[in-house]
């Protein structure tokens, strides 16, 4: 039986040497470390981290376990979740979360996976955006359970002298090892002093909060691993880092993002995020559950097993819509989203559809859908009508010249698009 040897010295200047197998760890700590590399991309190094687990254990202190993020916008989306679910498993287990607010680091602006610089938010910006972050953060995190801190707290009172200490424990031969600043150097891509300062200032953060673990993105690895190395550097234990996937988009190409229109935002009305949930590929399906479920993943081997003998992939699906909705509108509202979808599937009418009320009967129906909001110009209305798309009070529209007179009239483009329209004269 291989045996792991590991020695680790924490914070407080103990040390602890760990020799064991997998096969011989407690079952707590074998279910902790089931649950980190869950869905996780990498977690390094896994021996330290059993280690730390280990510990826990056997002490009864739980482990700090950091993320940060810097509120660059004002809503999340289910990208965004992947971490906060992660740091939602790890809380479970008992472990303590520190939910970092970056407003101090939002001010430089995080150059990863930039191709130039990114312009720093303003102070006003940050104020306004973190002040709904950590709001919609709380949708997947036990607030009551959650430590809140804003970087500020300790990089503001470092002034000038404290940051060139802490420029001094970094090369510009290391930095410029960092991907994105090779390729923009080497591009001729101009790189700002300032973005320096912004690896040095998350690492810091690890120092000042004492961490244990730290997660990310995967394009965060450098920052996190700054982390590690400034930790040593001030005497401490070194956290270990887990990353985690991007996630892909509903169109199972691109990372989630708005400006690829491809996001669901949690902040969404309960009946758009259960069909859009519902939209997605079969494949993107399997992506999204280690990601997004709180299922284990023997649990959701088990959902493959039974598709694979002929259980229907849409209820799977469903399954996974209904607990997604369920974590930011309740599981009352899923169970109405999924009634809504299924209304709509069948060519039913939902029961909350909105009213407009337009004058100048008789209309013509491509004119009307313009003025509705269901179409962005004649051109549009035309392709939907030739499309099969539009329905009047249930009837499917192929009469591109087809008048409505004074009346009202239930409009439908597509499966999820109504209208009760009122024409009058």
């Amino acid at each position: 039986m291989n045996q792991l040897h590991t020695t680790i010295t924490s914070n407080s200047g103990a040390s602890t040497t760990l020799e064991s197998s997998p096969q011989i760890l407690p079952d707590a700590v074998q279910e902790a470390l089931l649950v980190t590399r869950k869905g996780c991309d990498e977690l390094i190094p896994e021996k330290e981290w059993i280690a730390k687990l280990m510990r826990s254990h056997t002490t009864g202190v739980p482990l700090r376990i950091k993320l940060g993020l810097d509120p660059t916008a004002p809503d999340i989306h289910l990208g965004h979740t992947v971490v906060l679910n992660k740091m939602r498993e790890l809380q479970n287990l008992g472990h303590q979360v520190i939910f970092l607010i970056g407003d101090f680091t939002s001010m430089i602006g995080d150059p990863s996976g930039r191709n130039s610089t990114r312009p720093p938010l303003t102070k006003e910006q940050i104020t306004q955006n973190a002040e709904t972050y950590y709001k919609q953060a709380s949708l997947v995190l036990d607030p009551a359970k959650t430590e809140i801190r804003y970087n500020s707290e300790w990089c503001d009172p470092l002034g000038a002298r404290g940051m060139i200490q802490l420029s001094s424990r970094y090369t510009v031969a290391r930095m410029m090892e960092r991907d994105d600043f090779h390729k923009r150097y080497t591009s001729g891509q101009p790189i700002s002093v300032h973005e320096f300062l912004y690896p040095l200032m998350q690492g810091y953060d690890s120092v000042a909060l004492k961490s244990d673990l730290e997660l990310g993105g995967t394009d965060q690895k450098f920052n996190l691993l700054m982390g590690r190395h400034l930790q040593e550097d001030y005497g401490q234990e070194p956290q270990c880092i887990l990353t985690m996937p991007l996630l892909e988009g509903l169109d199972g190409v691109d990372k989630m993002s708005k400006s690829k229109n491809n996001y669901i935002g949690i902040s969404e009305d309960a009946n758009s995020m259960f069909a859009k949930v519902l939209s997605i590929s079969d494949d993107l399906m399997w992506r999204w559950f280690p990601l997004l479920s709180f299922k284990s993943l023997a649990q959701i081997d088990q959902l493959k097993e039974e598709i694979a003998n002929g259980r229907n992939p849409k209820e799977v699906k469903t399954l996974l819509a209904k607990e997604i909705t369920s974590r930011f509108h309740g599981a009352e509202q899923a169970d109405s989203a999924e009634v809504d979808f299924n209304n709509r599937s069948k060519g039913g009418i939902p029961d909350d559809i909105p009213e407009m009320a337009l004058g100048g009967a008789p209309q013509g129906i491509g004119a009307i859908l313009k003025q509705c909001g269901l179409a962005s110009s004649g051109g549009d209305a035309n392709r939907l009508i030739e499309g099969s798309g539009v329905r009047v009070d249930g009837v499917t529209i192929s009469d591109k010249g087809l008048k409505l007179d004074v009346g009202t009239y239930v409009i439908q483009v597509g499966k999820r698009k109504f209208i009760k329209l009122t024409l009058n004269a």
